[in-house]
C-alpha cells in the first residue's frame, strides 16, 4: 500500500505567555491510499495538534519542524493558492459543528461557499450538488435543509451536514476529530456507519481521532497511540486490543469497560497525563509505567518495529504477551530478567 500521507519527526511549538511549548514531538505516522487510521490517546496527548499541522490549521505563530508530505507534496512549504488546493483535498470533520458552522447564515452557503470560491462553480449547480450530498448522507427534503440556518438543526443532523460538506471538493484525505463525541449513542451508530460506508465506497483515506478505542478498532484498519505529544505504538486495530506492544496502549485498553463482564472498579492508569512540554526527561510514561525500570528514565525512547507494528519501548521485546496478562505483576526481577 501506498503512502497518502507521510509524517515525519514533526514537532510543533506554540508561544504562550511568553514562552515556547512544546504540545507535538517527534511526532511519526503513515497512512496509505484507502486506509483508516485511529489516532487514540488521552486529552493533551497531541491528537488534534497532529490533525491541524497536517491540515495546516495551527494557530498564528507556532512553529513546526519535521515533515508532512501529501500525495508526495511538502506540505509545510505551502502557501497562497497551493494551500487552499491542499485544504480542499484534505477534509476535516470537527468535533462540534455548532463552533465551525456560522450561525448566522443559511445552511446552504456554508455548503457552497468553497465550490464556488475554489472551483468557481456557478452558485445553481453548487446547490444541487450541496443538496445531492445531504441526500447521501440520510437528511430528507434537502432543498428546505439548505435554505435553513444551523440553530434549527439538531446536533446529529449538523454533524451530517459538515460529513457532506467535507465531501463536496472530493478530498483524497479525511480528518475526522471526535466527530461523534457530542453526539448520543445512537446518533454516533448512525453518523460513524455514514461515514465509514461514504469512506469504503469513494476509496478515501482517513485518520479518525478518538478516544473511544472500540469505535477506532471497529472502522479503522490501524490505530496509532500517543502520549505527551508522541506516538508510542502503532498496530493493526484489532491487534491493539488483543496484544498491545506498549505498556500506556495496555493501560487503555485495560481501562476499558466492557459490556460483556462485570467488575467492582474499572482499572485507573495512575497519576495524570501530560502535555509534551511538562513531560519527563526518558521514557514519557514512566512516571506511571507498571513495568518501568531505572534505564527507562535516562534516555529519549525511540521507535523501533516489532512483530508488524512499532513500539516506542526499549522493553517491548521483553514485555510481549505479558501486558494483558492479569497473572502477570511487574517486580524487581524484571530487571535481572530483561538483562
Amino acid at each position: 500500500m501506498s503512502a497518502l500521507l507521510e509524517v515525519r519527526d514533526l514537532t510543533v511549538r506554540l508561544r504562550v505567555g511568553g514562552t515556547d511549548r512544546e504540545v507535538i514531538t517527534g511526532t511519526t505516522l503513515e497512512i496509505g491510499e484507502g486506509e483508516a487510521m485511529g489516532l487514540v490517546g488521552e486529552s493533551g496527548s497531541g491528537k488534534s495538534m497532529t490533525a491541524k499541522a497536517i491540515a495546516r490549521l495551527l494557530p498564528a505563530g507556532a512553529r513546526v519542524e519535521g515533515s508532512v508530505r501529501f500525495a508526495g507534496t511538502d506540505v509545510l512549504g505551502l502557501s497562497g493558492a497551493d494551500l487552499r488546493r491542499h485544504r480542499a483535498k484534505v477534509a476535516v470533520v470537527f468535533q462540534d459543528p455548532r463552533a465551525h458552522i456560522n450561525p448566522v447564515r443559511r445552511i446552504e452557503d456554508f455548503m457552497t461557499e468553497s465550490l464556488r470560491t475554489l472551483e468557481d462553480v456557478p452558485r445553481a449547480q453548487a446547490r444541487t450538488r450541496a443538496a445531492d450530498a445531504l441526500e447521501e448522507v440520510g437528511i430528507d427534503d434537502p432543498a428546505r435543509r439548505l435554505r435553513q440556518f444551523p440553530h434549527e438543526l439538531s446536533g446529529g443532523m449538523l454533524q451530517r451536514v459538515m460529513i457532506a460538506t467535507a465531501l463536496l471538493s472530493q478530498p483524497l484525505l479525511l480528518l475526522a476529530d471526535e466527530c461523534t463525541t457530542a453526539l448520543d449513542v445512537t446518533t454516533q451508530a448512525e453518523v460513524m456507519a455514514i461515514l465509514d460506508d461514504l469512506r469504503r465506497d469513494r476509496g478515501l483515506s482517513m485518520l479518525f481521532i478518538t478516544h473511544d478505542l472500540e469505535l477506532a478498532g471497529a472502522v479503522c484498519d490501524r490505530t496509532s497511540v500517543m502520549y505527551a505529544g508522541q506516538v508510542v505504538e502503532t498496530s493493526a486495530a484489532h491487534r491493539l486490543h488483543a496484544d498491545p506492544l506498549h505498556p500506556y496502549s495496555a493501560a487503555l485498553v485495560q481501562a476499558r469497560p466492557d459490556v460483556t463482564s462485570t467488575a467492582e472498579r474499572l482499572v485507573a492508569i495512575p497519576g495524570r497525563p501530560v502535555s509534551a512540554f511538562e513531560a519527563p526527561a526518558g521514557c514519557r510514561f514512566a512516571p506511571r509505567c507498571p513495568h518501568v525500570l531505572d534505564g527507562c528514565r535516562g534516555h529519549e525512547q525511540t521507535l523501533v518495529d516489532l512483530d508488524a507494528g512499532r513500539v516506542r519501548c526499549e522493553r517491548a521485546a521483553a514485555l510481549r504477551g505479558r501486558l494483558l496478562d492479569p497473572t502477570e505483576s511487574p517486580t524487581e526481577s524484571e530487571e535481572t530478567a530483561d538483562a
